[in-house]
């Protein structure tokens, strides 16, 4: 009997370094060692703003896949195609894999937002099945954009088992805030320049690990926002490092902070508090629901205010922050592995493979 077979279609490059594409690839090597055959279609760059020639590459590549196929189409891509979504449903079996709603990214200008917003809508009109990240962008999609919530399943990314961070040296030296995130304005980094910078009276370092190359204006803004505060030999911007130096500067850290604006999980979040990191963030998108009260202070997203409190409390009292890590130790028992990810991921496939060919 030849195994059972799908196509996941993603935008760009499936190795880069974001939580988005390192969701896809867990996923996809995982359905693999359970005997699934798993082509790839990778659409190009650009997306979701695809140019003439990513859409024709699109639709080669869509064109191509066998009729009755069932097609896992990550959300940046999907949500930009809505004609070829449309154009095909008739034939494939569309599983639509939506991160976070497209519309929901930071920095956009209002029309942006809105052709996003009906892209997607109409794109999602078309998916036999809606697979999301969490809770919460599930509850988006059926309060904004009118889904059905019987079409929505969630499956929350998987964290890897970690040994718990051993952090700076108690009493020599500075505390050590970690921050995981690519510089694009989502993620909030000039919030947290800012909010940090009424704070030099502290003793602190922030290490700052993402791609600072996939948004120059974002980049540049955050570098003059540590140079105009005076801020270059306390905050370090050290780009994109491969999984051993990550991993050496979760272990370093004595505090996880992230103003992210939206979110829909927060994979770099989960990873703090697998190695028992005290967390400061928001409670944009899912935030709140991946990050328990008991592990981290949240603040209400874009509050600069509320931000530099919960920093001067991490900052001031190690009695809090013991308190935090302690409920960060408690919530990583909690958090799902990657192969309960894989698990749940290809129970929803199975379903869809089970429903009478388009």
């Amino acid at each position: 009997m030849p195994p059972p077979r799908i196509t996941f279609v993603v935008p760009g490059d499936l190795s880069s370094p974001t939580g988005g594409y390192g969701y896809d690839r867990q996923i996809i090597a995982g359905l693999r060692e359970r005997g699934w055959a798993v082509d790839l279609a990778e659409l190009g760059d650009g997306f979701p703003w695809p140019d003439a020639t990513a859409l024709r590459q699109a639709a080669v590549q869509i064109a191509a896949i066998p009729d009755g196929s069932t097609v896992v189409a990550d959300g940046l891509a999907f949500g930009a195609l809505p004609q070829l979504a449309a154009k095909h449903a008739a034939r494939l079996r569309w599983v639509a894999l939506v991160h976070h709603p497209l519309a929901l990214e930071s920095g956009l200008h209002e029309r942006q937002r809105l052709l996003l917003f009906d892209g997607e809508r109409r794109a999602l009109a078309h998916a036999d099945a809606v697979i999301v990240t969490s809770a919460a962008t599930a509850r988006t999609l059926v309060a904004d954009y009118g889904l059905a919530a019987q079409r929505l399943q969630v499956v929350m990314p998987g964290t890897a088992a970690a040994a718990l961070a051993t952090g700076s040296t108690p009493g020599h030296g500075a505390l050590s805030l970690l921050c995981v995130a690519t510089l694009i304005p989502r993620k909030g980094h000039a919030l947290l320049i800012e909010a940090l910078a009424g704070l030099q009276d502290r003793d602190w370092r922030l290490h700052c690990v993402g791609s600072t190359t996939r948004d120059a204006a974002t980049a540049a803004s955050v570098c003059a926002a540590i140079a105009g505060h005076g801020l270059g030999a306390r905050v370090h911007l050290h780009g994109e490092v491969d999984a051993d130096a990550l991993q050496a500067f979760y272990d370093r850290a004595d505090i996880f902070v992230l103003a992210s604006l939206h979110e829909g999980y927060g994979m770099a979040l989960a990873e703090a508090l697998a190695r028992g990191l005290p967390v400061v963030s928001s409670t944009a998108g899912a935030i709140a629901d991946t990050v328990p009260c008991t592990a981290g202070l949240l603040v209400p997203p874009g509050d600069g205010i509320a931000l530099r409190r919960a920093l001067a409390r991490v900052l001031d009292e190690p009695a809090l922050r013991a308190g935090l890590a302690a409920g960060a130790r408690t919530a990583r028992q909690q958090l799902p592995s990657w192969a309960q990810a894989v698990e749940r991921f290809e129970r929803v496939l199975r379903a869809e493979l089970l429903q009478p060919t388009p």
